[in-house]
């Protein structure tokens, strides 16, 4: 599986040791950067970029990594067909994948140990979605909207 990993200045220790460590799992691991450290730089770039990939690669994940990983999840979602879930446990980022079949993971690299945040990701990456019919059904309606911009009539 191939997996894109892009970061800010906050999460770029992370994304580097987790782009070792899934390439040592068997990962094809894809680093969007950023490929050095700059305490200036901005995570807009790097999610956009990471989450545009992900749609171009139906088969890819994404991990979204800074430091509480909150603006990522925000940034990463603004790409159409993206399903970004911040996790903070393994619980989180199982159910990101089990229900709402999320294609990238955000991390908040601040928020946990090295060995912490890598067991999320490695929940995250091992997890497959449950084809659940009310699971795609709520997917299908977040897609459609997001597709045609119309609300869903109220029930």
């Amino acid at each position: 599986m191939r997996v894109y990993l892009g970061s800010d200045h906050a999460g770029f220790e992370l994304k580097v040791h987790l782009a070792n460590h899934l390439a040592k799992q068997g990962y094809d691991v894809v680093d969007v950067g950023p490929h050095s450290y700059d305490p200036d730089d901005d995570y807009p770039t790097f999610c956009l970029h990471t989450g545009d990939r992900v749609v171009a690669d139906e088969t890819g994940l994404g991990v979204v990594i800074g430091g509480s990983g909150n603006g990522e999840q925000i940034a990463a979602n603004k790409v159409a067909g993206v399903r970004a879930a911040l996790a903070w446990n393994v619980e989180t980022a199982q159910l990101a994948r089990q229900h709402n079949d999320a294609n990238v993971v955000a991390v908040g690299a601040r928020q946990h140990t090295l060995d912490e945040a890598t067991a999320i990701v490695e929940a995250f990456l091992s997890t497959p979605f449950s084809g659940n019919e009310r699971h795609a059904r709520r997917i299908a309606q977040v897609a459609e909207y997001e597709q045609t911009r119309e609300l869903p009539a109220l029930p």
